[in-house]
């Protein structure tokens, strides 16, 4: 029992150290730090923490279970961690099934926009991109709106250096849309909605995301009115913890708010 109490110990560590290099990677690495990595490295931490203190703590709750407000308190953080983990299961079961959904032919590719640095786009705006390509090579007869205003650190709009991106990688500048003011998910769509009805382009969409971002964007969509699919563009695994993280995050906000 007691080898198998510390194999326990030692797993619950070893992945909580795993899980804080993780999260701190994209920081060292590009200087990333958003709710993903700062809540991921947190949940983290305590793992490791607990880990090394486990005989301590698991002293602390007997004691605490002793008294009835301690079983009152207990019981609470039990069923909220509980209920944590089963809302996790459930969206990420949701965000693998949308990124799987499969778009209408020709219909009108919507790029949402990401981080750019100059005319050289990000690492997650370049899977996007390549996704949108692949289905623009295979769908001649579709359009393309490339959706993303211009952040405070970048030179150029979002729009503008997809569109370039595009053009360079063999796409006909006639079926390349530009909306350059949006500066969320949510007006991305909306914005690009606005230029599909100007245009008379094809009210069937297919949203060029990455594939933890495919779920949230498509229930932006439904409530839009949008038919919608998924034309998915993957993740770096050493950037796949920090992102999932934060898109947890904001489809629990999107939920509740």
């Amino acid at each position: 029992m007691k080898q198998f109490y510390t194999a326990i110990r030692v797993l619950l560590f070893v992945l909580g150290i795993l899980g804080c290099t993780g999260f701190v990677v994209p920081f060292l690495a590009r200087r990333i730090i958003n709710i993903g990595n700062l809540a991921g490295l947190a949940v983290c931490a305590a793992l490791t923490v607990y880990a090394l203190f486990m005989t301590g703590i698991h002293r602390w709750i007997r004691l605490f279970w002793q008294k009835t407000s301690g079983r009152i308190i207990l019981g609470i953080l039990a069923a909220g961690l509980a209920a944590a983990l089963v809302l996790v299961i459930v969206m990420t079961i949701l965000m693998v099934h949308a990124a799987h959904a499969r778009p209408s032919e020709n219909a009108t590719v919507i790029v949402l926009g990401c981080k750019a640095y100059g005319e050289r786009p990000s690492l997650s705006l370049e899977e996007r991109l390549k996704a949108a390509i692949e289905y623009l090579n295979a769908n001649p007869e579709a359009a393309c709106i490339v959706s993303g205003g211009q952040g405070a650190d970048e030179t150029i709009s979002e729009a503008q250096c997809m569109y370039l991106y595009l053009i360079d990688h063999g796409i006909a500048a006639e079926r390349i849309y530009r909306e350059d003011q949006s500066t969320t998910t949510r007006e991305n769509l909306a914005f690009s909605y606005e230029i599909i009805k100007e245009q008379g382009l094809s009210e069937k969409i297919a949203i060029a995301t990455n594939n933890y971002h495919e779920y949230r964007a498509g229930q932006i969509a439904d409530g839009l009115g949008l038919e919608h699919g998924a034309v998915s563009g993957k993740t770096a695994l050493w950037l796949l913890p920090t992102y999932y993280a934060r898109e947890l995050l904001a489809i629990l906000y999107e939920w509740v708010f």
